[in-house]
């Protein structure tokens, strides 16, 4: 049994969702590249993680290769590249709430992945599944119909979400060998590295932004990236794991919030009742499958605990 919530595990709740609420409308505010954008959040994480690791788990780091958490975590690390790849720019040719809701179907890729591997889903599982495609087809379909870049956004964002879920399914892999800020340490180390070979390759500026956009950044990067998710992962202390993917999901309303109030937008009025039922499909997803699985998010979490790291 898990004891009552009391007001600092809310507190946190709260914290958490309002931070990784903020991620979406912080891409689209900051004038600065997608690319860019995903490199910088990436690096300057590691430079928050490195240091800790370094110190406090050198041996640990060392010793990644002996059970092949290495390759795990690495082949992580380039999955999360591909979904920052395709999720950041996405933020910048729809809208936040169309690109978050369409990003948030991770937890549905994850089931069909589950179910290539030999797993078989639930009944419920399933609902979600078909709930969720309809919803996301209704809200691209709005999207098309405007014309310009916004249904390129569209499958960018869902693109994203399947990229989310092949990171997470490889890094369960890591984190049954290995704690979370090692895993993390490595996995955003070699994130960082592909994007930034990435927009050196296509020559995409890296300096030179002015203060907001670097404000925008770091707030990013502490947000979304570090605080948002370590705040969920103390919240488990109470909460059960299928909870906090369900609360994660109002990251959904909280981006479009925070898009309308402050940058303006809103997706078109067609779009609105797939959104609600592509949320509707995901949450199904997660209550069918009741496992205690990693937060359906590709913004891990950089705590370690106890109970979850062994």
């Amino acid at each position: 049994m898990r004891s009552r919530l009391d007001p600092l595990t809310i507190a946190a709740i709260t914290i958490a969702i309002i931070a990784v609420s903020s991620s979406g409308p912080l891409i689209a505010y900051a004038a600065a590249p997608a690319l860019a954008i995903a490199f910088w959040r990436n690096a300057l994480a590691v430079g928050v993680l490195a240091p800790v690791t370094l110190t406090r788990r050198r041996a640990e780091l060392r010793g990644l290769r002996t059970d092949h958490a290495w390759r795990w975590s690495v082949l992580a690390g380039l999955a999360l590249a591909g979904h920052f790849a395709t999720w950041v720019p996405s933020v910048k040719m729809t809208t936040v709430a169309t690109a978050t809701a369409l990003v948030a179907t991770q937890p549905v890729w994850a089931g069909l992945i589950a179910l290539w591997q030999g797993r078989r889903l639930g009944r419920w599982t399933w609902v979600g599944i078909g709930t969720a495609v309809v919803g996301a087809a209704i809200a691209t379909g709005a999207d098309f119909t405007q014309g310009g870049t916004a249904f390129v956004g569209d499958l960018l964002a869902v693109a994203g979400g399947l990229l989310a879920a092949i990171y997470t399914s490889l890094g369960e892999k890591a984190r049954s060998r290995t704690s979370t800020t090692t895993y993390t340490t490595v996995c955003y180390s070699v994130c960082a590295a592909v994007l930034l070979g990435v927009c050196l390759l296509f020559g995409v500026e890296l300096t030179g932004f002015d203060d907001r956009t670097w404000l925008a950044i770091i707030a990013l990067t502490a947000g979304a990236q570090l605080l948002g998710h370590s705040m969920f992962n103390y919240a488990l202390h109470k909460v059960s794991a299928t909870t906090i993917s369900v609360l994660i999901l109002l990251e959904v309303p909280g981006a479009a919030a925070l898009g309308w109030v402050w940058l303006g937008q809103a997706p078109p009025a067609a779009a609105w009742p797939g959104i609600a039922l592509l949320m509707a499909g995901v949450a199904a997803v997660i209550l069918g499958a009741r496992r205690p699985a990693a937060l359906p998010t590709p913004d891990p979490v950089d705590v370690d605990l106890p109970a979850r790291d062994g």
